[in-house]
Formats: C-alpha cells, sequence, structure tokens
C-alpha cells in the first residue's frame, strides 16, 4: 500500500470514529474527526485546503466549548444546582455502560441521573438547614428534562459537526 492509501484509510477510519464519538461520551469526535479531516490533508491529490482545515478546527474547538457549557447553562436554566450537574453526568456515563443492555440508555441516563442527583441534593439541604425547601419531585424532574435537552443539543451539534467533516474527508480522499 502506498502512503496516500494509508493516510486516506486513518483519515476514514478517524471521521468515523469521530462520528461515533459524537454520540457516545467520553470519546471527542469533533477532534477525531478534524483529525482525519488533517490527515487528508496530507495525501498528495488532497483539495483540502489550509483554510478548510483552519476553518474545521475552529469550528470544532467551539463545539468542544458549547458541549462543556450547555449542561451548566441549562442546569442553571431550569434551576438546577450542582447536585444536579453531578447527577446527569453520572447518568451519561451509566448509561453508556447500560447500552449493550438496554436499548435508547444513553437519553435516559442524564435525565434520570440529574433527578435523583437534585432530590440526593434537596434532601441533603433539608437535613443540613431547617429552613430550607423540601424535596420537590417536580423540580427534580424540571431539571433532569434541562439535562436531557442540554444533552440532545450538545450531541446534534457534534454530529452534525462530525458528519460534514467525514463528508469532506470522503470527497477528498475516494476521487471516483
Amino acid at each position: 500500500m502506498d502512503t496516500d492509501t494509508i493516510l486516506g484509510v486513518i483519515a476514514i477510519i478517524c471521521g468515523v470514529l469521530g462520528i461515533i464519538g459524537a454520540i457516545i461520551p467520553g470519546i471527542p469526535g469533533s477532534v477525531l474527526s478534524w483529525a482525519g479531516l488533517f490527515i487528508a490533508y496530507f495525501i498528495s491529490y488532497s483539495e483540502i485546503s489550509t483554510f478548510m482545515v483552519v476553518l474545521w478546527g475552529i469550528i470544532s474547538l467551539i463545539v468542544i466549548v458549547i458541549d462543556y457549557v450547555l449542561p451548566g447553562y441549562f442546569t442553571k436554566k431550569f434551576g438546577g444546582t450542582k447536585a444536579g450537574m453531578w447527577g446527569a453526568t453520572i447518568g451519561v456515563f451509566a448509561s453508556f455502560a447500560l447500552t449493550a443492555i438496554i436499548p435508547f440508555a444513553i437519553l435516559v441516563g442524564p435525565f434520570a441521573g440529574a433527578v435523583i442527583g437534585e432530590i440526593i441534593g434537596m434532601k441533603r439541604k433539608a437535613r443540613l438547614s431547617p429552613d430550607a425547601p423540601k424535596p420537590s419531585t417536580k423540580q427534580a424532574f424540571k431539571v433532569g428534562i434541562g439535562s436531557l435537552i442540554s444533552f440532545l443539543v450538545g450531541t446534534f451539534l457534534k454530529l452534525v459537526t462530525s458528519c460534514w467533516m467525514l463528508y469532506h474527508i470522503i470527497v477528498d480522499v475516494c476521487k471516483w
């Protein structure tokens, strides 16, 4: 195999892994997709420009920042606390482990984790301060919905970004 073929295969693998990473937490989807685009840039017949590599790098960084900011934003927007945020994060990773057993666990995990985290946080506050409001299941569910929306928006942004980069990689690598 020649160098261009090896680089092309690696670029496509990175692009596909980027799409998987856009859905599965813990795998840096947009970074892997951008790495695939960057690798494709070095193929001798590549038509990917330096501008495109830089532009998609900036877009990837923006998506990463947005993905980290969204959970905090939506948690606060829906009246959540740090306990709800921690619960949602734990729920995401727990759902990843359960996806093989329970279909769509990845959608239930952030919601359930945020709800459980909020309830635990509210109970802890109620124990520590007699003046604290009693735990509200309604409020916990509201935070859970905010967490789910955050997860879905972040995943959508990562997925769209990764799909576009894979499209550019395939068009560039596979000259029909």
